[in-house]
């Protein structure tokens, strides 16, 4: 943990790796910042994971100008968990926030805490806030102190009709042939292109939360004519992938264990039906986050401003006989995080170092010389490496689903280990879709000595919530 003293003091070879100070800008000098979530958005087509191709044209032409992380983690594998971090640089082992559902921003330590968007406008940023961006409840007056402008989410609708549902309303697919209004999105990205329109005399923070591509896999109809059903595959699959798995990874796959028996391996045709409906939600999310983004660059400032684009958590299609995320496997915890800095340095640069999204805090506080929290910051500005993509960093990722479940990856192995001190071991050198167990390899003792050495020592009671 970095307190605040430490946040502003590290240099650039600092042993947990590239720290550097925050720069003090004179306020109306600072950069613009435009923060850009997605909802559930896996690996598929932002790092060429899934076998086919993925229309995704608006996010690739915006990695080709940033920094692309391939080796980026979320602290918790869940919505509210995973945001809760993101937006108080406290990871989930020190606030007890580990799954959906258990209301964080209500109770100690973030009822305390000075959330981003806070410390932004206490900077004299105007903070412009839309969408799904907390997922969860502030405390009553906390969002006037957050925000700018009346924020507005939406839900997540529209839901399917009936005939098309297949386990309630939340999982199910069609191809939506009313108006793109009907969507959240579409509204939310529309208040985000007037705002990007005007003139602001502050320096700006934007955040925008999209809602897709979680379920309901519902989207206008002309991203699911993007793809023909004869081409959609299902992910890498191995029929008996879980069977070194123990009990207790094996029931975090079990959490929506219905929705793979309906459309999975004993349903082919339906898996594919949902893949599809998965890839034709992701394609609409990157039409908005494409408007989005060519609102910014008609501005006279676009240079100036830096543009972060992340997803809350990864996401199953099927992979380890799981849809949805809420596991400790890497289909949960890899994100897509892509950063362009101001003046670009870096255009279409790959870092392949180890991140977590929650080094984006200290990040924004070191780019925009903003005076730190009082809250001591966990993660650690990746500035050095958007400098310099292979720069020296020697940091693990965290990604955490409860009081003592926990996983750890470097840049080749993760190490999980859950409560009853089961564990799983995966190289990822050869074993990219994490199908063999090696933790009980004796060989391969001191990798998992290694790995395990970054677990925290004490975990924060749980604050609550569900599995799924």
């Amino acid at each position: 943990m970095l307190s605040r003293r430490e946040l502003l003091a590290c240099i650039g070879a600092a042993p947990l790796g590239g720290c550097t100070a925050a720069v003090e800008y004179p306020a109306k000098s600072r950069p613009n910042v435009l923060f850009l979530i997605v909802d559930d958005m896996n690996d598929y087509g932002f790092l060429g994971a899934y076998p086919g191709k993925v229309a995704m044209p608006s996010i690739e032409a915006f990695q080709s100008q940033a920094v692309t992380f391939d080796h980026a983690y979320c602290a918790a594998p869940a919505c509210v968990p995973s945001r809760a971090c993101v937006f108080s640089g406290l990871q989930p082992h020190v606030t007890g926030a580990y799954r959906n559902g258990c209301d964080p921003w209500r109770q100690s330590p973030l009822d305390q805490t000075e959330s981003l968007p806070e410390l932004f406008r206490r900077s004299g940023y105007e903070t412009f806030g839309r969408g799904k961006l907390t997922h969860a409840p502030v405390a009553e007056g906390r969002l006037e102190k957050m925000w700018s402008n009346e924020t507005w989410g939406g839900g997540f609708g529209p839901f399917p009709p009936e005939e098309d549902q297949l386990l309630g309303k939340f999982w199910g697919h069609t191809a939506w042939e009313g108006p793109d209004s009907d969507f959240p999105d579409v509204i939310n990205a529309d208040a985000a292109i007037e705002f990007l329109q005007g003139d602001h005399e502050q320096p700006f923070f934007l955040a925008l939360g999209l809602w897709r591509p979680h379920t309901p896999f519902t989207a206008p109809k002309r991203f699911f004519d993007l793809y023909d059903l004869k081409d959609i595959e299902p992910p890498p699959y191995q029929a008996d992938d879980l069977d070194d798995v123990p009990q207790s990874g094996r029931a975090l796959a079990e959490v929506w264990g219905e929705r793979f028996d309906v459309s999975g391996r004993e349903t082919p045709d339906r898996w594919r039906e949902f893949v599809l409906a998965y890839l034709a939600c992701t394609s609409f999310a990157d039409w908005n986050i494409g408007r989005v983004l060519e609102a910014l660059a008609a501005r006279p400032d676009a240079d100036d401003t830096l543009v972060v684009f992340w997803s809350d958590n990864g996401y199953h299609c099927g992979e380890k006989d799981h849809w949805e995320k809420n596991t400790l496997w890497e289909q949960s915890a890899l994100v897509p995080l892509a950063i362009r800095p101001p003046r670009a340095p870096r255009p279409g640069a790959i870092c392949s170092r180890v991140v977590s999204l929650n080094d984006l805090y200290p990040t924004l506080v070191d780019y925009c010389g903003l005076e730190a929290p009082a809250h001591d910051l966990e993660g650690c500005s990746l500035r050095a490496l958007l400098d310099d993509p292979a720069a020296a960093w020697n940091r693990t990722a965290l990604t955490c689903y409860g009081e003592d479940a926990v996983s750890v990856r470097d840049e080749r192995y993760r190490y999980i280990r859950y409560p009853d001190r089961s564990e799983e071991l995966y190289d990822h050198s050869d074993d990219p879709h994490e199908w063999k167990n090696l933790a009980g390899e004796t060989a391969l003792a001191p990798v998992k000595r290694r790995l395990a050495a970054s677990i925290p020592r004490e975990f924060a009671a749980s604050l609550g919530g569900r599995l799924g």
